[in-house]
């Protein structure tokens, strides 16, 4: 009796029973969690924002090696990409890749290039001279006019000497658009929406 009586004591747990049964519950609430964690993250992640690195250095000093980017791609189902715009997309001659990029040329607008400055004729007929201060690097070429199709964009990147865009490879269409960039996460001390972001020039 004694020792029945220390062992009722010693034991002061749930019976194995028991610990079975909190055990499954436990798993049916972590896969619950899991199911309602993808419904609600998994759409986001592919249709309204997305990760992005930074690899390269076309658009420094405006963004920089390995910074780390949030992608809003909802806006542009709603919006036109106005310029001004930093955006990634994929790269028309190989869509497995994306670039990030400056929209400088909207559709049907006349892009020229002249002793480094740009100026834009909107369809309107009126034509403006870009202020760029954000550019550092200089060298867009020698002077040239692009005529911009419809639903094409002229993009480039704010490191003009070291950029591979409009100029190159042509212009960009509408579809290979992925978004622009909403958020800069990394680094730390360079947090903050809408990075590289200009008011449109019109």
């Amino acid at each position: 009796m004694i020792l029945a009586t220390s062992i009722r004591v010693l034991y002061n747990g749930p019976m194995p029973e028991e610990t079975n049964a909190k055990i499954e519950n436990f798993f049916v609430e972590l896969l619950k969690f899991i199911l309602i964690a993808a419904i609600i993250v998994f759409p986001v992640r592919l249709f309204i924002a997305q990760p992005f690195i930074v690899s390269g250095s076309s658009m420094d000093p405006t963004f920089k090696n390995g910074q780390y980017l949030i992608v809003d791609e909802l806006t542009y189902h709603f919006a036109a990409p106005q310029r001004g715009d930093v955006i990634i997309f994929r790269y028309p001659k190989d869509p497995k890749e994306f670039f990030i990029k400056r929209v400088i040329g909207l559709p049907n607008e006349t892009v020229t290039i002249k002793a480094g400055a740009i100026s834009v004729t909107e369809t309107t007929g009126k034509t403006i001279t870009l202020d760029e201060s954000y550019v550092k690097n200089l060298g867009n070429g020698g002077d040239v006019v692009y005529q911009v199709p419809a639903d094409q964009y002229f993009v480039m990147g704010d490191n003009r000497p070291a950029s591979s865009d409009s100029r190159v490879w042509g212009f960009l269409p509408r579809s290979d658009f992925i978004g622009r960039a909403l958020m800069r996460l990394l680094p730390l001390n360079q947090i903050g929406f809408f990075p590289g972001g200009t008011p449109a020039q019109n």
